[in-house]
């Protein structure tokens, strides 16, 4: 059953293949105007030409995508500083606006570019006139800056750029949130181009589609793609062989593993939260159903039984438990699994169905394919009041998946008649898509912290 296998385009008609191809970019579907509004004043330049990515336009983008932040427009700003030392809060507060990211990009002798950037507390800046008095180490009074959050330089080769902006934004997100940015992340997903060769393909790209590259294609369908939690490995569905098969590819170097092949199907592969173990879903005994395989001794152990289908399994960030969808009690439902006991009971209750569940990271809200009257969205019911919200407007949405901070999902869509990905806030704010120019684009997994 188990059997470790390197890439041949020659025996399975697959190639891996990283190369760029760059194929989505976001375009903004609604925005978020009730969120905090924060400047993020353009970098200022100081060598010639143009730079190759423009640092203050990917911050502005990422925080906005997260809904909790509305940035003010270039045209909009009273001032544009540089430095803290150069910024009227006054200006700033008139216009409601209590945190500002501002800096400078300079040239280096060997070809890089240095990085200075400042996050400012304006309202702090405003009380304390831009410096307040404090005690040094040694017990004597000195002036303070306790109005800069953040006061970072770095020094970056071009290619580095627009990664090193999602690093800014992630510890301006954490400085203003206290919670953990997640734009220096990327998402997985397949793409099916029926105009090649090898119309399946499993790609890679930063959170928001830059940087795309192919990392696996196949004339026969790709499915369920899974990152494990150090980010090396993927999980996924593939049917070269004729049938349903689980994989594990290390992204780094190409080599696989069949790690499933049982008759019938076997699909759903999801990691546990520390890596040792393996969900997935067999049918060898009839029906779907849930089982766990420990990745270092090979055990496979049967969670669910009985005649219904059980599937889509999604671990309990805790690791002791699972969730998965179950048609046991007519249409599919989401139910959660104790893996100690088996204990089993019910999660949702409002829709006709409920199914691709994930839990946020800190296991409050379970985040799902909702069916109402206004067919399959993507919904958050609060699994502390049970309440209920639809995020998306959007057509036929399926596979959720949550950023590992839990603060945006990404989904696959129908957009024109074409499967796109899609992306919205967990508070429903922000909502945006990915539209690629080759192909339908489903079932994303976004990658853990980077």
């Amino acid at each position: 059953m188990f059997k470790r296998i390197l890439f041949s385009a020659i025996t399975f008609f697959i190639v891996f293949a990283p190369s760029a191809y760059a194929e989505l970019r976001i375009v903004i579907t609604e925005g978020i105007s009730s969120a905090r509004p924060i400047a993020i004043v353009p970098f200022k330049w100081e060598g010639e030409g143009k730079l190759p990515t423009n640092v203050s336009d990917v911050i502005a983008s990422d925080l906005q995508r997260s809904g909790k932040f509305s940035p003010v427009p270039t045209d909009k700003m009273p001032q544009t500083p540089y430095s803290d030392e150069n910024v009227d809060f006054n200006d700033w507060t008139a216009l409601g606006v209590d945190a500002l990211v501002t800096g400078k990009i300079s040239p280096t002798p060997d070809g890089k570019y240095l990085i200075e950037y400042q996050l400012i507390d304006v309202v702090r800046g405003q009380l304390t006139g831009g410096t307040s008095k404090g005690l040094s180490a040694t017990g004597e009074l000195v002036l303070t800056k306790d109005h800069l959050l953040l006061n970072n330089r770095k020094t970056v080769n071009g290619k580095q750029l627009r990664q090193y902006a999602h690093r800014i934004s992630d510890l301006v997100y954490e400085k203003l949130t206290g919670e953990k940015g997640a734009f220096l992340t990327r998402i997985a997903y397949v793409v099916i181009d029926d105009k090649s060769e090898h119309p399946y393909q499993l790609r890679l790209s930063d959170y928001d589609g830059y940087n795309e590259l192919l990392v696996l294609r196949s004339k026969q369908p790709l499915m369920s793609p899974a990152w494990s939690p150090d980010g090396k490995q993927l999980a996924y569905v593939s049917f070269e062989n004729g049938q349903a098969q689980i994989f594990l590819m290390n992204i780094y170097t190409g080599e696989r593993e069949m790690i499933s092949s049982f008759p019938r199907h076997n699909g759903s592969p999801r990691f546990s939260p520390d890596g040792n173990k393996l969900a997935l879903v067999l049918s060898k005994t009839g029906s779907l159903q849930v089982y766990v395989l420990d990745l270092r001794t090979r055990k496979m152990e049967q969670i669910t039984k009985g005649r219904a289908n059980n599937t889509e399994p999604f671990w309990d960030p805790d690791g002791q438990s699972l969730i998965f969808t179950s048609d046991r009690g007519g249409k599919p439902q989401i139910y959660r699994v104790n893996l100690a006991d088996g204990s089993t009971n019910r999660l949702t209750w409002q829709g006709s169905q409920n199914l691709g569940g994930q839990l946020t990271p800190d296991g409050r809200f379970l985040v799902m394919v909702h069916r109402s009257d206004s067919g399959y969205n993507i919904a958050k019911q609060d699994l502390q009041t049970g309440a209920v919200e639809v995020l998306t407007k959007t057509m036929l949405d399926e596979s959720p998946s949550l950023a590992p901070n839990g603060s945006m999902v990404i989904y696959s869509s129908v957009y024109g008649r074409n499967n796109v990905l899609s992306l919205v806030s967990i508070d429903g704010r922000f909502k945006a898509r990915l539209p690629a120019t080759n192909g339908r684009v489903r079932a994303p997994t976004w990658s853990p912290f980077q």
